[in-house]
């Protein structure tokens, strides 16, 4: 299948703005993040990140985090995602991951951080905003 849709999903106050573009090879995330179900919210997302990084192969892509709050469950369904990211590097070397945070925010940075220190082979830059 030569072409997937995008996914976009408006923000709501628990959950992030998603911005999945098959096209420009952009998937963002942005937002809060504490959805009352968090497996039937991501479900969507996950599946369609992993039929993505079948087709990317020399595709160049960026995923963009820009998440100033993660619930429990959210930061285990982020450590699934980027587990996908990892192993999707091989077949698409050109594969960038940035995670946005604000000066002030402590809490995302450390969380950018954890994910730089637990996931080096994949390529993490942390961006102040």
């Amino acid at each position: 299948r030569d072409k997937m849709e995008n996914l976009n999903i408006e923000a709501t106050k628990y959950t992030p703005k998603i911005d999945l573009d098959f096209d420009k090879g952009i998937l963002e995330f942005k937002g809060k993040s504490y959805p009352e179900n968090t497996f039937e919210f991501y479900k969507p997302i996950q599946e369609w990140i992993s039929e993505y990084f079948e087709t990317c192969k020399d595709k160049k892509t960026e995923v963009n985090f820009d998440i100033n709050y993660l619930n429990s469950s959210s930061i285990k369904f982020f450590y699934d995602l980027f587990d996908t990211l990892e192993s999707a590097q091989e077949g698409c070397p050109d594969l960038k991951v940035q995670w946005f945070y604000d000066e002030e925010d402590d809490m995302a940075l450390e969380t950018g951080e954890d994910f730089q220190e637990d996931y080096e082979n994949l390529n993490v830059t942390l961006v102040v905003k």
